[in-house]
């Protein structure tokens, strides 16, 4: 039993006997627990004040547009100065703004025009952490586990999608919104000790023969002139658009199809977390990239049918199995594309190139996070979830007749090296 169950870490739990890796992922498992928490509380918030899916649409975007403007900014300051310093700082900014949001929702002077705001300053802060996060973590591992310590962060992220939920999903039902908001706060403490405890020090490259705008655009040329990194980010905007951008619907899917209000809102994204978790860690054992990318391409197409199948439930059991489907499969995704977008980053330019790769996915999920809001508001929720899933089976579809994207899928084995 001893021996099966070092085999089990060592092959899934592998990154996280490294010190730093160790601490930076409890880090990010905090924030991210926080994060999705407030995506929950914030957008029950609104649509108990306003009634509309439009308005917890706008508050979603301008959480998630941050992306768009600030993540090329930091991508370049990670690579220009120490990360863990800079992941300190983010981290006790965001500890400072959730404070002050608990406060103000405590004396009901948090109205949707405050929840913008404040949303969009957190939502700034939460791009430079996993921007900088993202340049920082290949340090932190040697680089022949850096791919078990990527799934692992990734587990992390996704993870948290149920962690954060259910951790408040007590308090939406038995005490108030009130102490939903302040717990977030204590998810923001934990993680800004442990981020304080990472002892790795790590900067990028700056050429000083170019002028801060040629080094500013470095990771943007980077990606565009490698043409199967740039397939991966193509693919990645396309699966964030149509397929993950749902959390200024979740309030209405709650009401449609659990009856349950901001319980409900818990209990679908808590079903999302589980899925993701789950796939993350299963990701975390895969070596092979000949396998990996045919899982890559089992993802995609399970990805365009989970929200469908939401969508058509008539069942509130197979609704929340739906978003762990929903989960499992989106997370798999992503998980693999960090991964290979990471694998083919020198870290010279790594903050940059991960700067510019939020940019797409982040600025994506914004957009479309408030169209399908306005969307759901004029016709349904689960129209808004059912198109996006087929228009994501047609972009699958058509990429396998791209030689680059084919090469995602199916990549060459790799040649022995000589004797």
């Amino acid at each position: 039993m001893t021996s099966y169950l070092a085999a089990t870490r060592d092959r899934f739990l592998l990154g996280l006997k490294y010190a730093d890796f160790r601490t930076m992922w409890i880090a990010t498992t905090c924030s991210g627990a926080a994060a999705w928490a407030l995506i929950v509380a914030r957008g029950w918030l609104a649509w108990e004040i306003t009634g509309e899916s439009t308005w917890v649409g706008i508050i979603t975007f301008a959480a998630m547009f941050p992306r768009v403007f600030s993540t090329p900014i930091v991508g370049y300051l990670a690579d220009r100065f120490d990360r863990q310093t800079m992941l300190r700082w983010i981290f006790a900014l965001n500890l400072a703004h959730n404070i002050l949001l608990g406060f103000l929702v405590m004396n009901d002077l948090a109205g949707p025009w405050v929840l913008m705001v404040l949303a969009l300053f957190n939502g700034t802060l939460r791009a430079g952490q996993m921007t900088t996060a993202q340049a920082l973590i290949p340090n932190l591992v040697p680089r022949e586990h850096l791919l078990n310590a990527l799934a692992l962060n990734q587990a992390t992220q996704q993870g948290s999608r149920l962690v954060g939920p259910l951790a408040i999903l007590p308090l939406l039902g038995f005490l108030s919104l009130d102490a939903a908001f302040w717990f977030c706060s204590v998810f923001y403490l934990i993680g800004f000790v442990q981020v304080s405890r990472v002892g790795t020090r790590s900067t990028g490259r700056i050429d000083a023969s170019r002028s801060f705008w040629g080094n500013f655009i470095a990771g943007f040329e980077y990606i565009y002139t490698h043409p199967h990194l740039l397939a991966v980010v193509l693919l990645a905007v396309a699966h964030c658009s149509l397929t993950m951008s749902y959390e200024a619907i979740l309030p209405a899917i709650s009401e449609d199809k659990l009856g349950a209000g901001s319980v409900g809102v818990s209990y679908l994204m808590g079903g999302v977390g589980t899925g993701a978790l789950i796939s993350s860690i299963f990701l975390a054992g895969i070596r092979g990239p000949s396998v990996r990318g045919k899982i890559f391409l089992v993802f995609a197409l399970l990805s365009a049918a989970a929200p469908i199948l939401l969508a058509l439930s008539t069942m509130r059991e197979i609704s929340i199995l739906a978003t762990v489907l929903i989960g499992a499969t989106q997370a798999g995704f992503m998980t693999i594309s960090h991964t290979a977008i990471q694998s083919l980053t020198d870290d010279s330019v790594r903050g940059r190139v991960a700067g510019v790769y939020s940019v797409h996915v982040g600025g994506s999920m914004a957009i479309t996070n408030m169209l399908g809001a306005i969307v759901a508001d004029i016709f349904t929720a689960q129209a808004v979830m059912a198109v996006g899933g087929l228009l994501f089976l047609a972009v699958v579809v058509l990429s396998l007749g791209s030689g680059t994207v084919r090469r995602v899928y199916f990549p060459a084995p790799a040649v022995p090296a000589a004797a």
